[in-house]
């Protein structure tokens, strides 16, 4: 047996902590299992405490009663050998039915009469079998349909191509695996349960990446891993993100797959007897989570009822966040340390009179973000982290490569007219040329430095989304091996656009002055597979918890000529897709009761009421 005992500090700068008892947790890995314990208080209390006034900001939520006991008995792959290959790797297709139940029917089968019956004679291996669909189905509404305690979950979407060609930029996963469905476009997936998942502490290494590795192919291509790394895996991490890890990635048990016509649904099986877990043992564990699985649809609502926003609190308060710009700007000018370009980020916790359902929220975001990569990962026992980037870390397709400098940010106009005054702005803004400009050439020096060559086309340009318009830039290259995939993904992140120039001396910066714990959030999200891979970088995204309320997180890169004002209406720009699904205002009754928690929690830096007046200002600026 194996255990691990992480007791959190007492103090430390950006961590949540439990004030009013103890808050500690065990991970055991007993054979297969892997079992996670947290002891919590019955009140949780979340403390930050700015440098620069030494001021506190206090949050409660009501999620201490939860008290977790659970166990996952898929497999954590970081526990075998990374040098050792696996025994086999298959994809086995079924034939094609005409609908979900059909399918699950199919699987049901198949894996008493091809995988029970019939062992495979090695000692690890992962085969997935799937069956294709005849029909094209959202994979968000067949992950809507499962059971929201149905742990770990996970959803990922690809952009989308647009009409012009600076937004034509696809999810480049057709695929090439010998099925019927070979010739179709991967549009979305979405899973639950992990056949095999991979997660550690410590910050994501060359081993995990091999460790990961193992488990794909090129030969099957469908077969991933989803997932994300945080944002400084140096850091403390934050209660609200210890169930993720430094890194957490998951092949998903049963899955679904949207294509462009079809779809299809899939279980895969992995085992590795050196780490305790049994072809017998996985298969029972598979059997039971497709028992779980519901064939029968929900139509995820495009557009959720406004819920009452009954408590709002941004970390840091406007007149922390002056005061880190402030010294921001003072450290640049004087050129001591180089300190070119820093990005600073803002959590806002809300709270709402109605249950967040995160998969709802995505599916909204969905709707105005055909341009962006949409993503879930939701580890057991954890809240939603989700989002609707618009950036791409990077792409790799064999030995080909791209990334992209994405920079500079302006609303979009309300006419045709103004928003072409307004891009135009954005290009000759020198102050905005010259944030973009760091983030290019600091992700060109670093693809040179393991590609063959690199080609930057277009140098600059603007990209259009629903609610913003950006600098951009597309890079290209080429990997000399594939082994030099974790060179690209530990080189590029985290690039000057979510962190800031030169890397070291800004995220130092940033560890000092953020009084939060950035968690996955402006982290790697994507997958891993055998002949592509495919990262975004984690902004525009929250925490969300049913009856937990979410964490909003947003952030702006600081240079020469910011203006603290003007960065904080960025950042409610860059919130408002969030912000927008929700009132803003709250009955008078429970206005007047914030009012009073207001006058008893000293520190807490809740948000002013707003005017009517107010409201429909700011829904104009928006």
């Amino acid at each position: 047996m194996q255990c691990v005992i992480q007791k959190k500090p007492k103090k430390t700068r950006a961590n949540f902590l439990y004030l009013s008892h103890r808050f500690f947790y065990i991970v055991m890995a007993v054979g297969a299992k892997h079992c996670t314990l947290r002891e919590s208080s019955l009140m949780k209390c979340s403390l930050l405490s700015s440098p620069l006034y030494g001021k506190q900001s206090i949050h409660f939520s009501n999620s201490s009663q939860r008290y977790h006991q659970s166990c996952s008995l898929s497999m954590n792959g970081c526990q075998g050998d990374p040098r050792a290959p696996i025994g086999t790797i298959e994809t086995r297709t079924l034939p094609a039915v005409s609908s979900p139940a059909l399918a699950m029917e199919r699987l049901n089968s198949a894996i008493s009469d091809l995988l029970k019956s019939e062992p495979p004679p090695y000692h690890s291996g992962i085969i997935r079998l799937e069956v294709p669909i005849e029909e094209q189905i959202e994979a968000l509404e067949w992950l809507h349909a499962q059971n929201h305690v149905l742990l770990p979950r996970c959803f990922f979407s690809g952009r989308r191509a647009a009409v012009d060609s600076e937004m034509c930029f696809i999810d480049h996963t057709t695929k090439r695996n010998g099925t019927s469905h070979s010739s179709s476009k991967v549009v979305s997936v979405a899973g639950v349960g992990s056949a095999v998942f991979f997660t550690h502490l410590r910050p994501f290494s060359f081993d995990d990446w091999r460790a990961i590795r193992r488990f794909l192919s090129k030969k099957c291509p469908l077969i991933r891993a989803y997932g994300a790394i945080r944002f400084d895996a140096t850091a403390n991490i934050g209660p609200e993100w210890s169930a993720f890890g430094s890194f957490y990635f998951m092949v998903p048990q049963v899955e679904f797959d949207e294509l462009e016509g079809s779809s299809v649904i899939a279980a895969t099986v992995a085992w590795d007897n050196a780490v305790s877990c049994t072809y017998q043992r996985a298969i029972e564990v598979l059997q039971a989570t497709i028992w779980q699985v519901s064939s029968v649809l929900m139509r995820v609502q495009k557009k959720i009822p406004h819920s009452h926003i009954l408590a709002s609190t941004h970390v840091p308060g406007k007149a922390s966040w002056d005061q880190a710009v402030k010294r921001a700007l003072q450290i640049i000018r004087r050129n001591d340390p180089m300190l070119i370009k820093v990005v600073l980020a803002r959590s806002t916790r809300v709270v709402t009179a109605a249950d967040i359902d995160p998969l709802t929220w995505l599916a909204c975001l969905k709707v105005e973000g055909e341009n962006a990569y949409q993503f879930c990962l939701q580890p057991p026992q954890s809240a939603a982290f989700i989002g609707n980037t618009p950036e791409q870390l990077f792409h790799r397709d064999s030995l080909s490569i791209c990334s992209e400098a994405l920079a500079g940010t302006r609303a979009r106009g309300g006419s045709e007219l103004l928003d072409l005054k307004i891009g135009q702005d954005l290009l000759s803004s020198a102050k905005d040329h010259n944030e973009f400009a760091i983030v290019r050439e600091c992700i060109r020096r670093k693809l040179e430095a393991v590609c063959s060559s690199v080609l930057i086309e277009p140098k600059k340009a603007i990209r259009k989304f629903p609610r913003v318009q950006h600098l951009y830039a597309r890079l290209r290259g080429r990997l000399q091996t594939e082994d030099e995939e974790f060179k690209i993904l530990s080189s590029i992140h985290p690039t000057p656009a979510v962190c800031g120039y030169p890397t070291e001396d800004a995220r130092a910066f940033i560890s000092e002055t953020e009084m939060f714990d950035r968690g996955m959030y402006a982290g790697p999200v994507g997958w891993f597979g055998g002949e592509e891979s495919e990262f975004a970088v984690g902004i525009r995204s929250a925490l969300v918890e049913k009856g937990l309320g979410a964490l909003i997180y947003a952030g702006t890169g600081i240079v020469e000529g910011s203006d603290s004002s003007l960065e904080w209406e960025e950042l409610e720009l860059k919130t408002s897709q969030f912000t927008k699904l929700m009132k803003l205002e709250a009955p008078l009754l429970t206005r007047r009761e914030i009012r009073t928690i207001n006058q008893n929690q000293k520190g807490a830096e809740f948000l002013p009421e707003q005017s009517n007046y107010a409201l429909q200002l700011a829904q104009y600026k928006k």
